[in-house]
């Protein structure tokens, strides 16, 4: 319901840069109401298995966001480990907004095989998720910085203590995100 609400209203508005603010806020929320949905079909488990989790959720994203004009494939690796539902929500939502940007932002010129790919690996308790583009780069784009999505993104590696590592230059960008426990015992040189 939200998601028609805010899509009616972009239709609406005359202001082009509101009506994409509208469109971004009722993508968002088709995100979240699929992390849900497959959540949902896994009513009553605790864990959800990321194998098939991030594929279902990147097919999903592609199918709606990508068009004809440039397509875009997105590949997704994930390890078949299991984590509990909150932790899913958290990284689906992670994985939706760095999807999302790559598909808006990496390939602002036609570019033959143009992918997106989301890796995700653990090691014990330790793990890392990872989405990249073989796209333009940020510094040949003008995506926007410090946005909703960014503040979404900071906010969630935050609550699932982990750090965001970002390399960017003209073969693509890659986002990391990783949550490492391991603490080493030697010091570090002076």
């Amino acid at each position: 319901i939200i998601a028609s609400i805010l899509l009616l209203k972009a239709r609406s508005v005359s202001s082009e840069e509101s009506r994409q603010h509208l469109r971004d806020a009722h993508q968002r929320v088709l995100s979240v109401a699929e992390v849900q949905r497959h959540l949902h079909t896994s009513a009553g488990i605790d864990e959800i298995d990321v194998g098939s989790y991030l594929p279902k959720l990147c097919s999903s994203l592609a199918s709606s966001m990508v068009g004809d004009a440039q397509p875009i494939k997105v590949n997704v690796t994930a390890q078949g480990a299991r984590i509990d539902s909150q932790k899913a929500v958290s990284l689906g939502l992670i994985v939706t907004e760095l999807v999302l940007n790559a598909i808006k932002y990496a390939f602002p010129l036609e570019k033959a095989k143009a992918l997106i790919q989301v890796t995700y690996e653990t090691d014990g308790s330790d793990w890392k998720l990872t989405v990249s583009d073989n796209g333009a780069g940020k510094a040949a784009v003008e995506a926007p910085s410090g946005g909703l999505g960014t503040a979404i993104i900071e906010a969630l590696v935050k609550q699932l203590e982990a750090k965001v590592e970002i390399i960017s230059d003209a073969g693509g960008t890659s986002v990391s995100v990783t949550r490492a426990t391991f603490t080493s015992r030697i010091p570090r040189a002076a």
